[in-house]
This record gives structure tokens, sequence and C-alpha cells, in this order.
């Protein structure tokens, strides 16, 4: 865990049934209660990818909610990357 209140950017990379079954609105919806800015983005080899800024905990919990098998469609893994946010986003989009 970082320090209270750090600032990051999470990328995460989802991979399974994921396209055509609402989980670019789901995760929208769970990235807005956590108060977070980015987008989720249909990939042309199937899979999504999240980007989010916000509040470590935020971002952590979202990574957690990608992962708790209670998303739209079917997740088989998810791969994550860390960094420091860029502030390129106005609230959280569906691309």
């Amino acid at each position: 865990m970082g320090r209270e209140g750090e600032r990051v950017r999470l990328m995460a990379w989802v991979r399974g049934r994921v396209q055509g079954v609402g989980f670019r609105w789901w995760t929208r919806a769970r990235a807005l209660e956590e108060g977070l800015k980015g987008a989720a983005t249909n990939l042309d080899d199937g899979r999504v990818e999240v980007v989010a800024e916000g509040s470590r905990e935020g971002c952590e919990r979202l990574l957690g909610h990608l992962r708790s098998g209670k998303t739209p469609g079917k997740v088989d893994s998810v791969v994550e990357h860390w960094g420091p946010p860029r502030g390129s986003f106005d609230g959280f989009v569906e691309r």
C-alpha cells in the first residue's frame, strides 16, 4: 500500500468474454462509485483495457471488482500496471 491519499494511474487489461456483455458500462459505474476518472476501451484482440486515475485505495478497489467474479461476462485474467497519474481524463468514458 502507498501513502494515504496517494494519486495513481491503474492500467488493467482484462481477458475473457468481456465484450458485448455490458462490461465497460459496469466498469464505468464501479469506477465512478470510487471517484475515479479514466476509460474502458474494447481492444481488437477481445480484451478490455481499463485506465483509471485517482486515489490508490479507489483504484485497488476497482481492481478488486474486476477480479471479483461478479462482472458481466466472464473474466479469465487481469494484468495490471501502476504508474503516476497523467490527468488526461475528464470523467470516465466507454470507448
